[in-house]
Protein backbone atom coordinates (compact mmCIF):
# COMPACT_ATOMS: atom_id res chain seq x y z
CA UNK A 1 0.00 0.00 0.00
CA UNK A 2 1.35 3.65 -0.99
CA UNK A 3 1.12 6.47 1.73
CA UNK A 4 -0.14 9.85 0.22
CA UNK A 5 0.76 12.97 2.34
CA UNK A 6 -2.12 15.39 3.29
CA UNK A 7 -1.90 18.65 4.60
CA UNK A 8 -2.33 19.44 8.05
CA UNK A 9 -4.84 22.12 8.12
CA UNK A 10 -8.52 21.01 8.27
CA UNK A 11 -11.87 22.38 6.99
CA UNK A 12 -13.71 19.45 8.68
CA UNK A 13 -17.47 20.12 9.15
CA UNK A 14 -18.18 20.82 13.06
CA UNK A 15 -20.78 19.02 14.88
CA UNK A 16 -23.57 21.41 16.21
CA UNK A 17 -25.31 21.58 19.31
CA UNK A 18 -28.83 20.67 18.22
CA UNK A 19 -30.61 18.04 19.82
CA UNK A 20 -31.48 15.04 18.36
CA UNK A 21 -35.56 15.79 19.13
CA UNK A 22 -34.84 18.80 16.28
CA UNK A 23 -36.45 17.90 13.02
CA UNK A 24 -34.47 15.72 10.33
CA UNK A 25 -34.17 18.50 7.83
CA UNK A 26 -32.12 20.18 10.88
CA UNK A 27 -29.83 17.25 10.86
CA UNK A 28 -29.25 17.55 7.40
CA UNK A 29 -28.20 20.79 7.23
CA UNK A 30 -25.81 21.06 9.98
CA UNK A 31 -24.45 17.75 8.57
CA UNK A 32 -25.32 16.65 4.76
CA UNK A 33 -24.70 19.67 3.16
CA UNK A 34 -22.91 19.23 0.37
CA UNK A 35 -22.68 15.07 0.86
CA UNK A 36 -25.75 14.96 -1.20
CA UNK A 37 -24.65 16.45 -4.03
CA UNK A 38 -21.25 14.47 -3.36
CA UNK A 39 -23.15 11.20 -3.77
CA UNK A 40 -24.66 12.76 -7.44
CA UNK A 41 -21.04 12.83 -8.49
CA UNK A 42 -19.88 9.41 -7.82
CA UNK A 43 -23.47 8.72 -9.07
CA UNK A 44 -22.76 9.72 -12.71
CA UNK A 45 -19.38 8.70 -12.65
CA UNK A 46 -19.67 4.86 -11.92
CA UNK A 47 -16.88 2.34 -12.37
CA UNK A 48 -16.62 -1.77 -12.32
CA UNK A 49 -14.35 -3.97 -10.64
CA UNK A 50 -10.80 -3.14 -8.93
CA UNK A 51 -9.45 -0.40 -10.60
CA UNK A 52 -11.59 2.87 -10.00
CA UNK A 53 -9.35 6.24 -11.01
CA UNK A 54 -12.02 8.48 -11.22
CA UNK A 55 -13.75 7.47 -8.08
CA UNK A 56 -10.74 7.03 -6.32
CA UNK A 57 -9.85 10.99 -7.48
CA UNK A 58 -13.07 12.39 -6.44
CA UNK A 59 -13.05 10.85 -3.04
CA UNK A 60 -9.53 11.96 -2.54
CA UNK A 61 -10.20 15.67 -3.73
CA UNK A 62 -12.79 15.60 -0.52
CA UNK A 63 -10.12 14.33 1.88
CA UNK A 64 -7.83 17.38 0.82
CA UNK A 65 -6.97 19.39 3.81
CA UNK A 66 -7.91 17.03 6.33
CA UNK A 67 -5.79 16.38 9.19
CA UNK A 68 -5.88 12.54 8.37
CA UNK A 69 -3.20 9.63 6.82
CA UNK A 70 -4.46 8.19 3.53
CA UNK A 71 -2.63 4.97 1.83
CA UNK A 72 -3.72 3.88 -1.10
CA UNK A 73 -4.13 0.37 -2.69
CA UNK A 74 -1.42 -1.30 -4.56
CA UNK A 75 -3.18 -4.05 -6.58
CA UNK A 76 -6.60 -1.79 -6.78
CA UNK A 77 -7.72 1.77 -6.33
CA UNK A 78 -8.81 1.33 -2.65
CA UNK A 79 -8.09 4.41 -0.19
CA UNK A 80 -7.41 3.81 3.92
CA UNK A 81 -7.95 6.96 6.17
CA UNK A 82 -6.62 7.16 9.46
CA UNK A 83 -8.10 9.92 11.62
CA UNK A 84 -5.86 9.62 14.62
CA UNK A 85 -7.19 10.64 18.22
CA UNK A 86 -4.66 13.34 20.68
CA UNK A 87 -4.91 9.80 22.78
CA UNK A 88 -3.61 6.62 22.40
CA UNK A 89 -5.70 4.26 22.05
CA UNK A 90 -7.07 0.98 19.92
CA UNK A 91 -8.27 1.28 16.43
CA UNK A 92 -11.92 0.88 15.00
CA UNK A 93 -12.46 0.27 11.51
CA UNK A 94 -15.30 1.98 9.21
CA UNK A 95 -15.82 0.90 5.80
CA UNK A 96 -17.40 1.81 2.60
CA UNK A 97 -17.69 0.11 -0.34
CA UNK A 98 -16.65 2.19 -3.74
CA UNK A 99 -17.68 -0.62 -7.00
CA UNK A 100 -20.73 -0.19 -9.10
CA UNK A 101 -22.55 -2.91 -11.59
CA UNK A 102 -22.61 -3.48 -15.19
CA UNK A 103 -25.90 -2.37 -15.65
CA UNK A 104 -27.08 -0.08 -17.64
CA UNK A 105 -29.10 2.91 -15.88
CA UNK A 106 -33.17 3.83 -16.83
CA UNK A 107 -34.09 5.68 -13.77
CA UNK A 108 -34.65 8.90 -16.00
CA UNK A 109 -32.98 11.01 -13.34
CA UNK A 110 -31.06 14.26 -14.33
CA UNK A 111 -27.95 13.02 -12.69
CA UNK A 112 -28.27 9.51 -14.04
CA UNK A 113 -24.74 7.44 -15.48
CA UNK A 114 -24.53 7.34 -18.99
CA UNK A 115 -20.96 5.35 -19.11
CA UNK A 116 -23.24 1.95 -19.58
CA UNK A 117 -22.34 1.29 -15.55
CA UNK A 118 -24.80 1.83 -13.00
CA UNK A 119 -24.67 2.34 -8.81
CA UNK A 120 -27.23 0.54 -8.78
CA UNK A 121 -26.77 -0.83 -5.43
CA UNK A 122 -26.20 1.94 -3.36
CA UNK A 123 -22.04 2.00 -2.88
CA UNK A 124 -22.41 5.89 -4.08
CA UNK A 125 -24.63 6.73 -0.75
CA UNK A 126 -21.81 4.38 1.36
CA UNK A 127 -18.87 7.04 0.35
CA UNK A 128 -20.71 9.75 0.76
CA UNK A 129 -21.82 8.47 4.26
CA UNK A 130 -18.26 7.57 5.26
CA UNK A 131 -16.68 11.41 3.57
CA UNK A 132 -19.63 12.71 6.21
CA UNK A 133 -18.21 10.48 9.12
CA UNK A 134 -14.39 11.44 8.46
CA UNK A 135 -15.08 14.79 8.79
CA UNK A 136 -17.19 14.46 11.84
CA UNK A 137 -14.40 12.49 13.76
CA UNK A 138 -11.89 14.99 12.45
CA UNK A 139 -13.66 17.71 14.31
CA UNK A 140 -13.45 15.43 17.10
CA UNK A 141 -9.73 14.42 17.03
CA UNK A 142 -8.91 16.22 20.68
CA UNK A 143 -11.74 13.66 22.45
CA UNK A 144 -10.52 9.84 20.64
CA UNK A 145 -8.57 7.49 22.18
CA UNK A 146 -7.04 5.81 19.95
CA UNK A 147 -7.83 5.81 15.68
CA UNK A 148 -10.39 5.17 13.35
CA UNK A 149 -9.36 3.78 10.17
CA UNK A 150 -12.05 4.58 7.88
CA UNK A 151 -11.43 2.50 4.45
CA UNK A 152 -12.83 2.91 0.86
CA UNK A 153 -12.86 -0.45 -0.78
CA UNK A 154 -13.34 -1.39 -4.75
CA UNK A 155 -14.25 -4.84 -5.86
CA UNK A 156 -16.97 -5.39 -3.66
CA UNK A 157 -19.65 -7.02 -6.61
CA UNK A 158 -18.09 -9.80 -6.88
CA UNK A 159 -14.36 -9.02 -7.46
CA UNK A 160 -12.81 -9.87 -3.72
CA UNK A 161 -11.97 -6.49 -3.05
CA UNK A 162 -12.28 -7.13 0.66
CA UNK A 163 -9.99 -10.28 0.71
CA UNK A 164 -7.48 -8.22 -1.62
CA UNK A 165 -7.30 -5.24 1.04
CA UNK A 166 -6.59 -7.58 4.00
CA UNK A 167 -4.00 -9.27 1.63
CA UNK A 168 -2.52 -5.98 1.48
CA UNK A 169 -2.08 -5.34 5.04
CA UNK A 170 -5.19 -3.04 5.43
CA UNK A 171 -5.81 -4.18 9.06
CA UNK A 172 -2.32 -3.47 10.18
CA UNK A 173 -1.89 -0.11 9.24
CA UNK A 174 -1.98 1.17 12.71
CA UNK A 175 -0.13 -1.79 13.99
CA UNK A 176 -2.78 -3.46 15.87
CA UNK A 177 -5.58 -5.30 15.04
CA UNK A 178 -8.64 -3.10 14.96
CA UNK A 179 -11.04 -4.13 17.65
CA UNK A 180 -14.16 -3.99 16.08
CA UNK A 181 -15.19 -2.64 11.88
CA UNK A 182 -18.80 -1.18 11.18
CA UNK A 183 -20.52 -0.65 7.53
CA UNK A 184 -23.70 -0.24 6.73
CA UNK A 185 -25.77 -0.70 3.22
CA UNK A 186 -28.76 1.15 1.99
CA UNK A 187 -31.75 -0.85 0.42
CA UNK A 188 -34.18 0.82 -1.80
CA UNK A 189 -37.23 -1.75 -0.04
CA UNK A 190 -36.55 -0.66 3.35
CA UNK A 191 -38.46 2.40 5.00
CA UNK A 192 -35.75 5.35 4.25
CA UNK A 193 -33.83 6.66 7.59
CA UNK A 194 -35.27 3.72 9.72
CA UNK A 195 -31.53 1.71 10.44
CA UNK A 196 -31.91 -2.12 10.65
CA UNK A 197 -29.60 -5.38 12.33
CA UNK A 198 -29.79 -8.62 14.03
CA UNK A 199 -28.07 -10.66 16.06
CA UNK A 200 -25.19 -13.48 14.58
CA UNK A 201 -25.56 -13.43 10.52
CA UNK A 202 -27.55 -10.93 9.25
CA UNK A 203 -26.43 -11.56 5.12
CA UNK A 204 -26.32 -14.95 3.29
CA UNK A 205 -22.52 -16.50 1.98
CA UNK A 206 -22.64 -16.64 -1.62
CA UNK A 207 -20.51 -19.29 -4.05
CA UNK A 208 -21.21 -18.06 -7.82
CA UNK A 209 -19.53 -20.40 -10.59
CA UNK A 210 -19.42 -21.02 -14.25
CA UNK A 211 -20.78 -24.40 -15.40
CA UNK A 212 -20.23 -25.81 -19.10
CA UNK A 213 -21.93 -28.38 -20.53
CA UNK A 214 -19.96 -30.19 -23.25
CA UNK A 215 -21.68 -31.61 -26.19
CA UNK A 216 -21.20 -31.98 -29.62
CA UNK A 217 -21.69 -30.07 -32.41
CA UNK A 218 -23.95 -30.27 -35.59
CA UNK A 219 -26.25 -29.38 -38.41
CA UNK A 220 -29.63 -28.44 -37.24
CA UNK A 221 -31.07 -30.85 -39.85
CA UNK A 222 -29.55 -33.90 -38.27
CA UNK A 223 -29.67 -33.54 -34.86
CA UNK A 224 -29.67 -37.10 -34.39
CA UNK A 225 -25.36 -37.03 -35.40
CA UNK A 226 -24.84 -34.03 -32.40
CA UNK A 227 -25.69 -33.44 -28.94
CA UNK A 228 -27.02 -30.88 -28.44
CA UNK A 229 -25.45 -29.50 -25.01
CA UNK A 230 -28.67 -26.20 -25.37
CA UNK A 231 -31.33 -29.16 -24.38
CA UNK A 232 -29.26 -30.44 -21.71
CA UNK A 233 -28.23 -27.06 -20.01
CA UNK A 234 -31.70 -26.44 -19.86
CA UNK A 235 -32.31 -29.54 -18.29
CA UNK A 236 -29.59 -28.82 -15.73
CA UNK A 237 -31.66 -25.21 -14.77
CA UNK A 238 -34.86 -26.75 -14.08
CA UNK A 239 -33.33 -29.51 -12.15
CA UNK A 240 -31.20 -26.69 -10.11
CA UNK A 241 -34.17 -24.28 -9.13
CA UNK A 242 -36.12 -28.64 -8.33
CA UNK A 243 -33.13 -29.13 -5.90
CA UNK A 244 -33.28 -25.81 -4.27
CA UNK A 245 -37.26 -26.01 -3.90
CA UNK A 246 -36.91 -29.38 -2.27
CA UNK A 247 -33.86 -28.61 -0.13
CA UNK A 248 -34.34 -25.31 1.23
CA UNK A 249 -36.22 -25.38 4.97
CA UNK A 250 -37.47 -22.27 6.86
CA UNK A 251 -34.84 -22.42 9.43
CA UNK A 252 -31.70 -23.04 6.76
CA UNK A 253 -32.70 -21.78 3.40
CA UNK A 254 -30.86 -22.03 0.53
CA UNK A 255 -31.06 -20.18 -2.68
CA UNK A 256 -29.90 -21.06 -6.35
CA UNK A 257 -30.14 -18.85 -9.38
CA UNK A 258 -29.28 -19.29 -12.82
CA UNK A 259 -28.30 -15.84 -13.86
CA UNK A 260 -26.91 -16.37 -17.10
CA UNK A 261 -27.30 -18.87 -19.78
CA UNK A 262 -25.03 -18.71 -23.34
CA UNK A 263 -25.05 -21.19 -26.13
CA UNK A 264 -25.05 -21.28 -29.31
CA UNK A 265 -24.28 -18.84 -32.54
CA UNK A 266 -27.42 -19.66 -35.03
CA UNK A 267 -30.45 -21.39 -35.35
CA UNK A 268 -29.38 -23.96 -37.96
CA UNK A 269 -26.17 -24.48 -35.91
CA UNK A 270 -26.03 -27.16 -32.63
CA UNK A 271 -23.40 -25.78 -30.77
CA UNK A 272 -20.40 -27.50 -28.92
CA UNK A 273 -20.74 -26.41 -25.31
CA UNK A 274 -23.18 -23.99 -23.39
CA UNK A 275 -22.24 -21.92 -20.24
CA UNK A 276 -24.79 -21.60 -17.44
CA UNK A 277 -23.63 -18.95 -14.54
CA UNK A 278 -25.28 -19.88 -11.10
CA UNK A 279 -25.39 -17.96 -7.65
CA UNK A 280 -25.66 -20.25 -4.70
CA UNK A 281 -26.25 -19.06 -1.65
CA UNK A 282 -26.61 -19.90 2.22
CA UNK A 283 -26.51 -19.17 5.80
CA UNK A 284 -23.35 -21.05 6.59
CA UNK A 285 -20.43 -21.97 4.78
CA UNK A 286 -20.70 -25.69 5.63
CA UNK A 287 -24.08 -25.32 3.94
CA UNK A 288 -22.90 -23.55 1.21
CA UNK A 289 -20.45 -26.52 0.32
CA UNK A 290 -22.72 -28.86 0.36
CA UNK A 291 -24.76 -27.48 -2.15
CA UNK A 292 -22.05 -26.64 -4.06
CA UNK A 293 -21.26 -30.05 -4.57
CA UNK A 294 -24.59 -31.65 -4.65
CA UNK A 295 -25.61 -29.56 -7.59
CA UNK A 296 -22.43 -29.48 -9.70
CA UNK A 297 -23.02 -33.97 -9.18
CA UNK A 298 -27.07 -33.55 -10.66
CA UNK A 299 -25.39 -31.26 -13.33
CA UNK A 300 -22.62 -34.24 -14.04
CA UNK A 301 -25.35 -36.48 -13.87
CA UNK A 302 -28.09 -35.40 -16.33
CA UNK A 303 -25.52 -34.71 -18.64
CA UNK A 304 -23.23 -37.86 -18.23
CA UNK A 305 -27.29 -39.07 -19.52
CA UNK A 306 -26.81 -37.55 -22.92
CA UNK A 307 -23.17 -39.05 -23.55
CA UNK A 308 -21.93 -35.21 -22.78
CA UNK A 309 -19.67 -34.14 -20.01
CA UNK A 310 -19.46 -31.31 -17.48
CA UNK A 311 -16.99 -29.14 -16.48
CA UNK A 312 -17.12 -26.44 -13.62
CA UNK A 313 -14.92 -23.02 -12.85
CA UNK A 314 -15.92 -22.02 -9.53
CA UNK A 315 -14.92 -18.53 -7.56
CA UNK A 316 -13.81 -18.39 -4.01
CA UNK A 317 -17.01 -18.96 -2.00
CA UNK A 318 -17.68 -16.01 -0.06
CA UNK A 319 -18.60 -16.28 4.04
CA UNK A 320 -21.58 -15.60 5.75
CA UNK A 321 -22.08 -11.64 7.33
CA UNK A 322 -21.80 -12.55 10.88
CA UNK A 323 -21.84 -9.37 13.64
CA UNK A 324 -20.46 -10.47 17.04
CA UNK A 325 -22.23 -11.20 20.25
CA UNK A 326 -23.82 -8.00 21.75
CA UNK A 327 -23.35 -5.94 18.79
CA UNK A 328 -26.40 -5.53 17.20
CA UNK A 329 -27.76 -4.54 20.99
CA UNK A 330 -24.79 -1.98 20.80
CA UNK A 331 -25.87 -0.59 17.47
CA UNK A 332 -29.60 -0.61 18.78
CA UNK A 333 -28.10 1.76 21.96
CA UNK A 334 -26.40 4.30 19.02
CA UNK A 335 -28.94 4.70 16.87
CA UNK A 336 -32.31 5.13 19.99
CA UNK A 337 -29.89 7.95 21.64
CA UNK A 338 -28.73 9.81 18.20
CA UNK A 339 -32.27 9.31 16.53
CA UNK A 340 -35.01 7.64 18.84
CA UNK A 341 -35.92 4.10 19.35
CA UNK A 342 -38.63 4.29 16.96
CA UNK A 343 -35.91 4.40 14.09
CA UNK A 344 -34.34 0.88 14.90
CA UNK A 345 -35.46 -2.27 13.80
CA UNK A 346 -34.67 -5.42 14.56
CA UNK A 347 -34.22 -7.69 11.53
CA UNK A 348 -36.46 -11.34 12.15
CA UNK A 349 -34.60 -13.24 9.43
CA UNK A 350 -31.33 -12.81 7.39
CA UNK A 351 -30.90 -11.22 4.34
CA UNK A 352 -29.98 -13.79 1.24
CA UNK A 353 -28.13 -10.76 -0.28
CA UNK A 354 -24.15 -11.16 0.19
CA UNK A 355 -21.52 -8.82 1.87
CA UNK A 356 -17.81 -9.18 1.03
CA UNK A 357 -17.33 -6.77 4.75
CA UNK A 358 -17.58 -10.76 6.20
CA UNK A 359 -13.64 -10.68 5.67
CA UNK A 360 -13.40 -7.66 8.12
CA UNK A 361 -16.11 -9.08 10.71
CA UNK A 362 -14.35 -12.72 10.69
CA UNK A 363 -11.14 -10.78 11.53
CA UNK A 364 -11.86 -8.20 13.90
CA UNK A 365 -15.45 -8.71 15.04
CA UNK A 366 -18.28 -5.91 15.04
CA UNK A 367 -21.07 -5.47 12.99
CA UNK A 368 -23.36 -4.68 9.93
CA UNK A 369 -26.15 -2.80 9.45
CA UNK A 370 -28.82 -1.52 7.10
CA UNK A 371 -30.54 1.88 6.57
CA UNK A 372 -33.38 2.43 4.81
CA UNK A 373 -33.71 4.44 1.47
CA UNK A 374 -37.10 3.66 -0.23
CA UNK A 375 -38.13 6.25 -2.41
CA UNK A 376 -41.87 7.65 -1.45
CA UNK A 377 -44.44 5.89 -3.99
CA UNK A 378 -41.75 4.18 -5.74
CA UNK A 379 -43.52 1.20 -6.09
CA UNK A 380 -44.63 -1.10 -9.47
CA UNK A 381 -46.22 -4.73 -9.57
CA UNK A 382 -43.37 -6.56 -7.35
CA UNK A 383 -42.85 -3.60 -5.01
CA UNK A 384 -39.87 -0.73 -5.31
CA UNK A 385 -37.17 -1.56 -7.87
CA UNK A 386 -34.61 -3.66 -5.68
CA UNK A 387 -31.00 -3.07 -5.63
CA UNK A 388 -29.62 -4.23 -8.80
CA UNK A 389 -32.42 -3.22 -10.90
CA UNK A 390 -31.73 -0.18 -13.44
CA UNK A 391 -34.72 1.47 -12.47
CA UNK A 392 -33.46 1.00 -8.76
CA UNK A 393 -33.52 4.83 -6.87
CA UNK A 394 -32.79 5.51 -3.22
CA UNK A 395 -33.84 8.57 -0.86
CA UNK A 396 -30.29 10.19 -0.65
CA UNK A 397 -31.57 12.69 1.90
CA UNK A 398 -30.65 9.46 4.88
CA UNK A 399 -26.51 10.16 3.81
CA UNK A 400 -26.55 12.45 6.47
CA UNK A 401 -27.90 9.62 9.57
CA UNK A 402 -25.78 7.29 7.87
CA UNK A 403 -22.51 9.48 8.43
CA UNK A 404 -23.56 10.20 11.98
CA UNK A 405 -23.95 7.14 12.89
CA UNK A 406 -20.94 5.57 11.23
CA UNK A 407 -19.25 8.50 13.50
CA UNK A 408 -20.50 8.10 16.63
CA UNK A 409 -20.38 4.40 16.43
CA UNK A 410 -16.39 4.46 16.01
CA UNK A 411 -16.44 6.88 18.94
CA UNK A 412 -18.35 4.58 21.37
CA UNK A 413 -16.53 1.41 20.28
CA UNK A 414 -13.18 3.47 21.46
CA UNK A 415 -14.83 4.95 24.59
CA UNK A 416 -15.29 1.08 25.53
CA UNK A 417 -11.69 -0.03 24.88
CA UNK A 418 -10.41 3.86 26.28
CA UNK A 419 -12.93 4.48 28.94
CA UNK A 420 -12.11 7.92 28.87
CA UNK A 421 -12.99 8.71 25.51
CA UNK A 422 -16.51 10.86 25.15
CA UNK A 423 -18.76 9.71 22.39
CA UNK A 424 -21.14 11.60 20.71
CA UNK A 425 -23.21 12.61 23.10
CA UNK A 426 -27.37 13.54 21.79
CA UNK A 427 -27.76 16.69 22.04
CA UNK A 428 -24.40 17.53 20.37
CA UNK A 429 -25.41 15.96 16.95
CA UNK A 430 -26.89 18.52 14.39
Amino acid sequence: MTARNTTSTTTATTIGTTSVTDSATQQHTAVSGDLVALRRRLHGIPEVGLDLPQTQEALLAELEGLPVGIVLGEGLSSIAVTIEGTRPGPAVLLRSDMDALPVVELTGLDYASANGAMHACGHDLHMAALVGAIRLLCARRDELSGTVMAIFQPGEEGYGGAEKMVAEGVLGLTGALPIASYGLHVFSFLTAGDFFCRPGTIMAGTHNFDLEIIGKGGHAARAYGASNPILVASLVVQAIQSYATQKTRPDDPIIATVGAFNGGTAANVIPERTVIRVSLRALTSERLGEVFEEISAIADGIARGFGQTTAVTAGLPLPPTISSPGEDEFVGHAVAELFGPERYRVLSVSEMISEDFSYFLDATGGAFLFLGAAVEGDHGPFGPPSNHSPLVRFDDSVVGDGALLLADLAMRRLRMGAPETPGIAPEEVG
